[in-house]
């Protein structure tokens, strides 16, 4: 049983629109903020999240296809 549901391709599309809109628009005050690591770090976790699943289980999940 499933319990997460994926994202359809157009909202993952949608989405990652959103982020790169969102990416260009702050570039000229994240330049100057000590905090842009953390809001592009965000941004990235908005672009890779394609369903309902926490982005750092699907992650964690990947990784243990590399020791196994």
């Amino acid at each position: 049983m499933n319990e997460y549901t994926p994202y359809t391709m157009t909202r993952i599309l949608a989405r990652r629109a959103c982020v790169i809109a969102a990416g260009v628009l702050a570039l000229p005050v994240m330049l100057f903020r000590a905090d842009r690591a953390r809001f592009y770090s965000y941004l990235h976790r908005v672009w890779m999240k394609t369903s309902d699943k926490p982005v750092w289980l699907s992650h964690a999940e990947m990784a243990t296809q590399d020791f196994y």
